[in-house]
């Protein structure tokens, strides 16, 4: 949150979710992260490999700052791509103006 009132735009998270937390979480933890911020999110992960140990989730995703999923795909390996209008971030802080409703007069600003 603190990069984002800084001006971030996009956070990238990498991630290599199972195939038991990956379909439960994946995509609502970047679709939240995406919300809380009100930033674009990229969540990338490993390609599945299934002669590998460990079987990764895959599904590599771009969310836009209203949780709406913008790009995404499936297990194999690829690029996954997405256009950032950062317009819309301009338009969902203006429709809830979270960052300008936050009271450094009670809560202190921890990034100073």
């Amino acid at each position: 949150m603190i990069a984002a009132r800084r001006g971030c735009f996009a956070m990238v998270y990498p991630g290599a979710f199972s195939m038991v937390t990956g379909p439960m979480h994946w995509e609502a933890l970047m679709r939240a992260r995406a919300i809380d911020n009100m930033i674009f999110v990229a969540g990338c992960s490993p390609s599945r490999d299934l002669d590998f140990s460990y079987h990764a989730w895959g599904h590599s995703i771009v969310v836009g700052p209203k949780g709406d999923v913008k790009a995404t795909c499936e297990f194999d390996e690829t690029i996954v791509y997405a256009d950032l209008d950062l317009d819309e971030i301009k338009e969902i802080r203006t429709n809830i103006p979270l960052y300008d409703q936050r009271r450094f007069d009670i809560y202190p600003d921890v990034s100073k």
